[in-house]
């Protein structure tokens, strides 16, 4: 408010204009009749012209007094609408939540924690993105988006990881093919023979393999490298090969019935864990912050691997 404008002698003008008169606004207010009324001659003298005449026995506003009065009224109903919002903000009934999600866990999120989540409060927006891990993570860093989940997120103490449960990478194949007629763990060697289907570099997945690979000195058959999970799924359910990933990032659409996931010999495969986060250091909004104690809470009751 401009320094003209007291917020005390406004108040007694806007009194004087509801009242019709100093007297009764003073009677209101508590206050001398005088006290009122020199309140109101120094925000004149401010103003630097008249805002009140007398009309009959009471005052009413002057031109200057009723643009000054439309403006105090109009800041008084922003005022309380800005506070009702922020009560509606913290009552979780409005508000915007910005999410990115490996692509893997789009479905199990729709089917899920965002479903429920979006039914109970409809006054709620969310921004669903879909990245790699080295996307999601620059998502959260930046603070363009509160919550992330993905796999397997590089040690940053930017990050702060609310959950994580045990993901192992496994082989999904067709219940026909040859390698599932093995009845053991299989080695990263089993698969050369065979053609596989694999994600980018910037997905954490992808960094498992590679590292296994080099720990057992091999490198597989790669026929489709994709940055998607529904590629990948789309590749195993036509019988064209194997992938190596897990269960839960196998697009619900897809009918897995007939795959299967073969556990993998390699400890680096299953060391990968699935982690739900957000920005260390950062304070969520009321909304963001009740979503992601959905997520934790459901997401925890899916642990260690099987999906619902």
């Amino acid at each position: 408010m401009d320094d003209r404008l007291d917020a005390r002698r406004v108040r007694y003008f806007m009194q004087v204009v509801d009242s019709g008169s100093v007297r009764g606004a003073a009677e209101l207010l508590g206050m001398d009749a005088s006290a009122v009324s020199r309140a109101i001659g120094v925000l004149e003298r401010d103003c630097g012209t008249r805002l009140l005449e007398r009309h009959g026995r009471g005052v009413v506003p002057t031109d200057a007094g009723q643009l000054l009065a439309s403006y105090l009224r109009r800041q008084h109903s922003q005022k309380q609408q800005l506070l009702a919002e922020f009560e509606s903000i913290q009552k979780v009934e409005r508000g915007h939540i910005d999410i990115v999600a490996g692509e893997g866990f789009v479905d199990w999120l729709m089917r899920h924690s965002l479903r429920e989540f979006m039914a109970q409060h409809p006054g709620i927006t969310v921004d669903l993105s879909v990245g790699s891990t080295d996307d999601i993570v620059r998502g959260i860093v930046d603070e363009r988006a509160h919550i992330g989940m993905l796999f397997q997120p590089p040690r940053d103490e930017r990050l702060r990881s609310h959950h994580s449960h045990p993901q192992p990478i496994q082989t999904l194949v067709l219940d026909n093919h040859p390698l599932a007629r093995l009845d053991r763990p299989l080695k990263l060697d089993d698969l050369l023979p065979y053609s596989g289907a694999t994600l980018h570099r910037s997905f954490g997945v992808r960094q498992h393999i590679e590292a296994a690979e080099i720990s057992e000195g091999v490198r597989l058959n790669t026929l489709l490298t994709t940055s998607s999970f529904n590629a990948v799924g789309h590749f195993v359910v036509a019988g064209l090969g194997y992938a190596l990933g897990t269960p839960f990032s196998l697009p619900g659409s897809l009918d897995t019935a007939r795959v299967v996931a073969l556990p993998m010999k390699n400890p680096l495969l299953s060391q990968g864990r699935v982690h739900v986060v957000s920005r260390h250091g950062r304070v969520l909004p009321p909304a963001a912050a009740r979503l992601l104690r959905q997520i934790v809470a459901d997401v925890g009751a899916l642990a260690p691997s099987k999906r619902k």
